[in-house]
């Protein structure tokens, strides 16, 4: 994986970039959609690469050993060819999903024992074995093991959490560095930062990561109920600790609003179920605000569902008609909901490289992020 840093923001630390991989280039900072079981739900593949513009989605470790099942992948050679996107995939290890079992898991140095969500079958993950199920995925961007801290938690849990955490990784990294990509690409392989909200274990926890020295590096950890102020504050001291030459990816954030502040702190990377999950729910983020479109309100708004860009879908639908579709429980209106989302946040991040590139996008930043949390 190369990463290129093209341009970088005069008023704060926004910059962007291109990262390099086998499966093509993400320009920077980006979104990345999430598919969780190998699907952005209710999205095809040909409307991410094609009205979307998506240039790399996310698996999950945890999902997709249950269920395919590392036989069926590897037989399909990768997920790549397994779900038909042929551009970059990154996988999340998995120790996200295992942190919210918390009555069906637990931790020791060896790994995490979990039951599995379908069947309680029980389930080992290991710092080495969640490497090889990220090799079998064949993830071009992988992720190491760790413990996400629940939030509120004390100073002592967060401390041991994190320090499990960096045992792990050693052994993750170790064992990345003795194995071999399944297929005929190159892979590679971030850390993860934690700490909770502490500033001094998230400093340490960054200081650990760094020297790693790998090729990319992840925050973890946040966006887990804590207040946003506390999210910057962290990320704000975890991204000057971080290498600038590396790419940073925020895991789990955001809101748009979130997504903003983060670039101005150094992020180069995102992702988030909001796009979909909302969507699905009737929530639409517009370059105005947001929409609750199963309000009586839009009963009779024959405009646009965003008059203020183009539509991410074939037909330029009317707020009334998407509204009439979630009224009446028409799947199609889950589906445009999550396309236009989709399509508003990788607008949104191409919008703010373009801001980077010019130099404006501080104020443009300040602007933004007062209108985009209004609620229409």
């Amino acid at each position: 994986m190369i990463f290129e840093i093209q341009s970088q923001d005069s008023q704060s630390a926004a910059r962007t970039g291109t990262i390099t991989t086998a499966h093509g280039k993400i320009e920077t900072p980006i979104f990345m959609p999430v598919g969780t079981v190998g699907s952005v739900k209710g999205v095809h593949a040909r409307e991410l690469k094609n009205d979307i513009e998506a240039q790399i989605i996310l698996g999950n470790t945890y999902h997709l050993y249950l269920r395919p099942g590392l036989e069926t992948l590897r037989k399909a050679g990768g997920l790549h060819k397994f779900n038909s996107w042929h551009k970059p995939i990154l996988t999340d290890s998995g120790g996200y999903q295992v942190f919210s079992l918390a009555h069906n898991r637990k931790l020791n140095e060896d790994g995490a024992v979990f039951k599995s969500h379908i069947d309680g079958s029980k389930h080992l993950f290991t710092p080495e074995n969640v490497v090889e199920t990220q090799r079998i995925i064949g993830a071009d961007i992988c992720m190491a093991l760790d413990e996400c801290t629940p939030y509120p938690c004390d100073y002592d849990y967060a401390k041991k959490s994190m320090e499990l955490t960096h045992r792990w990784l050693a052994r993750g990294v170790e064992h990345f560095k003795n194995t071999e990509p399944i297929y005929d690409y190159d892979q590679t392989f971030f850390p993860i930062v934690q700490g909770s909200v502490f500033k001094d274990l998230r400093a340490q926890s960054a200081e650990f990561i760094a020297s790693q020295n790998c090729e990319g590096n992840a925050i973890g950890g946040l966006s887990v109920g804590e207040p946003v102020e506390d999210m910057y504050a962290m990320l704000e001291i975890v991204n000057g600790i971080l290498p600038k030459d590396k790419p940073r990816y925020l895991m789990g954030v955001g809101t748009p609003v979130n997504i903003l502040e983060g670039i101005a702190l150094g992020t180069d990377m995102f992702d988030c179920v909001m796009p979909t999950r909302n969507g699905r729910n009737g929530m639409l983020f517009t370059w105005n605000g947001i929409i609750n479109i199963k309000n009586k309100k839009w009963e009779h708004d024959f405009s646009p569902l965003d008059a203020d860009a183009h539509t991410f879908v074939d037909i330029d639908y009317s707020k009334a008609y998407v509204r009439h579709l979630f009224q009446a429980g028409e799947m199609l209106g889950a589906q445009i909901a999550s396309i236009h989302n989709l399509g508003f946040y990788l607008t949104l991040v191409a919008e703010a490289r373009n801001q980077i590139a010019r130099g404006t996008f501080t104020p443009w930043k300040n602007k933004m992020v007062q209108q985009l949390a209004q609620r229409l």
